[in-house]
């Protein structure tokens, strides 16, 4: 099965289109949270945990590129973030807590995305692949 033939096909159809957007909208939530949460809105100490969302600036570009590879470990990297969302929504009080929701809720939807994307797309390089 040759991956890459799928990046080069024409426009996406809707439902794959529908999951990129899902998964590139919830990962620079995810972005935005960690910074805000850590720097501005329920702060933990001299905000060096905002260096936390580093990693996830990393797969941006290749999910803004389509790239089948960047879906498939975004969805493995993700599941960091749910478990200190986790975490955190357990044992945080107040404002701390409810973003911690937040980014378990955003987490969910970037891990429900990415597995979708990628089973759709390989739906389509199967169905290109039958005579």
């Amino acid at each position: 099965m040759n991956i890459s033939s799928v990046e080069r096909t024409a426009p996406s159809p809707r439902p794959v289109g529908l999951s990129r957007l899902l998964a590139v909208v919830s990962l620079l939530g995810l972005i935005v949270l960690g910074l805000g949460w850590e720097l501005f809105w329920a702060p933990t100490g001299s905000g060096t945990l905002a260096l936390k969302v580093l990693p996830l600036t990393i797969p941006l570009a290749g999910l803004l590129k389509n790239r089948m590879y960047t879906y498939r470990w975004v969805s493995l990297l993700v599941w960091i973030y749910f478990a200190e969302g986790v975490v955190r929504a357990c044992g945080d009080k107040g404002l701390s807590a409810w973003l911690a929701g937040l980014e378990v809720v955003l987490c969910l939807v970037l891990f429900s995305a990415c597995a979708l994307h990628v089973r759709w797309r390989l739906g389509q390089v199967r169905q290109s692949q039958t005579p």
